[in-house]
């Protein structure tokens, strides 16, 4: 049974896309599969994204998004910045990890695909080093943190946890001590960011 074109929406499309993906890879995944996916023409897909590489592009970013959005609440929620920074940061990697466990081949197909799509990756990251700029600058703002630039700051934290949410470091994300590993990165962060005492 077709579906009507008319009622075919992007996040229908996006949603078999991401099926395709993982049954076929990314190699061999096709526009005209996901179609077939769907029940309608290639060129109702078309309609919605003009290229195959515009469709790998949504389906990756909309990917990255199930990561930074739920990380965002985190960043503005009403607690001190400190504690914002470390339950976004464990959030982080505990996604990571269990996206990675549950469903090994989709997080292995969507990684080939971010390494193809540079700009993608570049506006998640500036997202995320975003969000961390929020958290360091309230900090900031309510005496916590003594930052001149939490931009700045926010892209450091980042770069300086690379071990727990760089896809390359997948490997070392079942070790026992990792969490513990976390635990003392971040209050080495933290040192670096709070207020020292006057003398």
């Amino acid at each position: 049974m077709s579906t009507d074109p008319g009622t075919l929406s992007a996040e229908r499309i996006l949603d078999a896309a991401e099926e395709v993906l993982r049954r076929f890879g990314p190699a061999k995944a096709t526009v005209l599969d996901v179609a077939r996916a769907l029940g309608v023409s290639h060129g109702s897909v078309y309609r919605h994204f003009p290229s195959k590489a515009a469709l790998r592009s949504a389906v990756t970013e909309r990917w990255l998004a199930r990561m930074s959005t739920p990380l965002a609440e985190v960043a503005t929620a009403d607690e001190p910045a400190a504690e914002r920074l470390r339950r976004w940061l464990f959030e982080l990697n505990r996604s990571k990890r269990r996206i990675a466990r549950e469903d090994p081949e989709l997080f292995g197909t969507f990684n080939l695909l971010a390494t193809q799509l540079e700009d993608v990756v570049a506006a998640h990251l500036e997202a995320l080093a975003g969000q961390l700029a929020v958290i360091i600058a309230d900090g900031v703002a309510a005496g916590e943190f003594d930052v001149a630039d939490p931009a700045l700051a926010g892209r450091a934290v980042l770069q300086a946890t690379t071990r727990f949410h760089h896809p390359a470091h997948l490997t070392e994300w079942a070790e026992p001590v990792l969490e513990d590993d976390l635990a003392a990165v971040l209050a080495l962060l933290l040192d670096g960011l709070r207020v020292r005492p006057q003398k």
